[in-house]
C-alpha cells in the first residue's frame, strides 16, 4: 500500500520541515511514503476565503487522483486512540487499498466538492491546530500505527 500526506502549501518553518523528513524517513521503512505540498498561485492571496477555499480544492482534487482511498484531516472528523488508528490502516491493507491519501486542507478548510470526493474524515483532536502544525501531528501519529501494526516498542516510549 501507499500512502500520500497531501497538504495545501508549503511547509514554513525549518523545525517543522525536519520532522516531517525524521517521519517521513522512519514510514517509508514500513511502505512507500510521499508528501506532496502543492503551492497556491501568489496571485491568490488577495482573494476572499470563500474563492482560495474553492480554488485550493480544485488543486487538491488534481492531486488526489487514482486514489483508492481519501482521507480528509478535519476537526469535524472521527476520533480514533493510535490503537484504533493503527487498526484502521490494518484495515486499508486487508481490503488492498493501493493508494491511500490524506488530506490537510489550506487555512480556510475544504471545499465541498473535496469533502464529497472523501471516503472518510479524521480528527486528530478536539483541539484545532495549524494546517502546517497538523502534519507533523499527523506523521507522528502514522509512524505510530505502523510501529503498534509491526508490534514494535516505540508506542510505549
Amino acid at each position: 500500500m501507499n500512502i500520500t500526506l497531501l497538504c495545501m502549501g508549503q511547509t514554513e518553518a525549518p523545525y517543522l520541515k525536519e520532522g516531517l523528513s525524521l517521519y517521513s524517513s522512519r514510514i517509508r521503512h514500513y511502505l512507500p511514503f510521499e508528501l506532496k505540498e502543492p503551492a497556491a498561485p501568489r496571485k491568490w492571496s488577495g482573494l476572499k476565503p470563500e474563492a482560495v477555499r474553492e480554488l485550493e480544492g480544485a488543486l487538491l482534487l488534481k492531486h488526489m487522483e487514482g486514489a483508492d482511498v481519501k482521507v480528509l484531516l478535519d476537526e469535524h472528523g472521527k476520533q480514533y486512540d493510535s490503537v484504533g488508528f493503527s487498526r484502521f490502516i490494518q484495515q486499508q491493507m486487508n481490503r488492498s487499498t493501493r493508494n491511500l491519501v490524506f488530506v490537510v486542507g489550506g487555512a480556510w478548510g475544504f471545499s465541498d466538492p473535496v469533502r464529497e470526493a472523501a471516503g472518510y474524515q479524521i480528527s486528530l483532536s478536539r483541539m484545532t491546530f495549524s494546517h502546517q502544525m497538523v502534519r507533523l501531528f499527523f506523521l507522528e501519529q502514522l509512524y505510530r500505527a505502523l510501529t503498534l501494526w509491526r508490534g514494535e516498542s516505540y508506542h510505549n516510549g
